[in-house]
């Protein structure tokens, strides 16, 4: 393993620990009608290589998973992120 390798690794990680920290805040902030975090943001952190904490966090949280932008797209992206890190450590270390 190389420390790109890690690197990469690490950055999916943190990536990912953030969707599923924004996911519990937003939750948080909704049983309490306080101010909420954008639909938007939630799925950009999403996109950015979180989707697997963000999907973890709909699914801990028992959050957004009804609103069909969510419980479609998060999915979606988790795939084609996994398949992107699969890509990756298979082929272009190679």
């Amino acid at each position: 393993m190389t420390a790109l390798d890690g690197f990469v690794l690490a950055a999916y990680g943190l990536f990912s620990l953030v969707a599923f920290a924004l996911m519990g805040v937003d939750k948080y902030r909704a049983r309490r009608k306080l101010s909420r975090i954008r639909e938007r943001t939630l799925l950009l952190s999403c996109a950015c290589f979180g989707a697997l904490g963000g999907w973890l966090g709909m699914h801990a949280f028992s959050h957004k998973t009804r609103h069909a932008k969510f419980f479609i797209s998060v999915p979606v992206m988790l795939l084609l992120q996994a398949a992107l890190l699969t890509l990756y450590f298979v082929r272009w270390r190679a």
